[in-house]
């Protein structure tokens, strides 16, 4: 293998294959998020005797929380990219973070609840 002479092109290769993979993580985390919005919503509701709707609503809650990680996922990296681009670094913004970490804890309780409640 040939050594790049260039170690500026070799720490943005590596910072843009980084960003890479949080982008594919974005990805990972959605997918998982939709498994488990068909798990609870459709799957569940069949084999659980007892209310449909609340598996069913929660359900429907975690698809779309998959369907927003994926767009801020999209979103996330076409920034990062574009900061790049321009030498720049763009930092995670802190709203979104409290969104989606509010949003984690909402589904968390409202499944606490349905184990508990039945």
């Amino acid at each position: 293998m040939i050594a790049d002479p260039d170690p500026a092109a070799d720490a943005s290769r590596r910072t843009h294959l980084a960003a890479e993979r949080t982008w594919l993580a974005w990805w990972r985390s959605a997918l998982a998020t939709a498994a488990a919005a068909v798990a609870i919503g459709r799957i569940a509701p069949e084999i659980i005797d007892g209310s449909d709707w609340p598996l069913i609503a929660l359900g429907a809650g975690l698809a779309l929380l998959a369907i927003g990680m994926f767009v801020a996922g999209l979103v996330r990296q076409r920034q990062v990219e574009d900061a790049l681009q321009h030498g720049g670094y763009l930092p995670l913004d802190g709203r979104l973070v409290a969104v989606f970490s509010l949003a984690g804890a909402l589904f968390a309780i409202v499944t606490l609840l349905i184990v508990l409640i039945g």
